[in-house]
């Protein structure tokens, strides 16, 4: 078990500031820079209402809402990454790792085979994939009698992950409707998601978070061991309850919104235990910052790399996660949470 405040680099408050300006940045390049024929300078005269109708047009139609879509979707899975790896008292414990997103991903791949549409999807649909597949995957686990181990938890949610990922295809494969209907979705990005993607998308995130701040206490002292936070006046099982179901709702939002988005769950927490330790408590906040901003970091690239093309944001967020996950992975000893 890491002792609180081990590892700590920075002052919570310095943290958080810090991550606060580097947001409120990435939040204006956001709005600065894109794929198109729309550059910085054109961008920034618009913003500062001089600019030219259609500079105007792709700020306020295109960038802004992909921009604030980036902002929730970041806050709900760097979220979700803390709390999730909390609750197990894993590192390696991530939604794309553990079955949260494949599951969240396979419920909307079934209801779209089914009929509904992806322009219309139900939330609820996402949020229970997603907690059936978490819970599916810990359940496994303990079964398999490897709960306590990090790595093969990860395996049998990998594996998981991949069985529901071959009934997807096969699903998409014997229904070209269902294809067409999703390929815009399946492949993890901010851009050509519908405008109401934002309005229900918001009220998700932060319900899920309302469901999750009253266990930040309890969580904190699970990292104690649960005798300790027996004695301490806490139910352990009704804890990770909570807090898985609150991840789901905050992954089921995520996903439904943007598409399955990988390794932020990862890279966030990492981070986080970097700069102010490892105590739920003070790196809740800072998650919280740094998911949407290494979300958005990822969408600007995405925009910059191959244009006037854009690349997924699912391939720079496993650009970017793959190394965090080998460091942890290949580290003399991977710590209990």
């Amino acid at each position: 078990m890491i002792q609180a405040g081990k590892g700590a680099r920075f002052s919570l408050s310095g943290a958080l500031f810090c991550c606060v300006v580097v947001l409120l940045v990435l939040c204006f390049v956001s709005l600065l820079v894109g794929a198109g024929e729309v550059g910085p300078v054109r961008s920034l005269h618009a913003l500062l209402s001089s600019g030219d109708g259609e500079a105007r047009f792709v700020i306020s139609e295109l960038r802004l809402p992909r921009t604030l879509l980036g902002l929730v979707v970041g806050v709900a899975l760097g979220g979700a990454g803390v709390v999730l790896q909390s609750a197990t008292r894993n590192p390696l414990a991530e939604p794309g790792l553990l079955g949260v997103s494949a599951g969240a991903s396979f419920a909307v791949v079934l209801a779209i085979g089914l009929g509904a549409s992806a322009a219309t999807l139900n939330l609820g649909v996402a949020v229970l994939g997603a907690l059936a597949g978490c819970l599916l995957v810990l359940l496994v686990s303990q079964v398999r009698g490897v709960g306590d181990d990090p790595v093969r938890l990860v395996l049998a949610g990998a594996a998981f992950s991949g069985i529901l990922t071959a009934i997807s295809s096969l699903i998409l494969l014997n229904d070209q409707r269902s294809a067409d209907e999703i390929r815009f979705w399946i492949i993890g990005a901010l851009a050509g998601r519908p405008q109401d993607a934002l309005i229900w998308s918001t009220p998700g995130a932060l319900l899920g978070l309302l469901i999750l701040m009253p266990l930040i206490q309890p969580l904190s002292a699970l990292a104690l061991g649960e005798k300790m936070a027996t004695g301490l006046g806490h139910h352990p099982a009704l804890t990770r309850f909570g807090a898985l179901t609150g991840v789901a709702v905050l992954v089921g939002t995520a996903t439904a919104a943007a598409g399955p988005i990988a390794f932020i769950g990862l890279v966030v927490p990492f981070v986080a235990r970097r700069l102010v330790g490892p105590d739920i408590r003070r790196t809740i906040g800072v998650s919280l910052l740094l998911g949407p901003s290494i979300i958005l970091f990822a969408d600007i690239l995405s925009r910059l790399i191959v244009r006037p093309y854009e690349l997924p944001i699912g391939v720079i967020t496993a650009l970017i996660g793959a190394p965090v996950l080998i460091a942890v992975v290949r580290s003399h000893r991977i710590p209990t949470l």
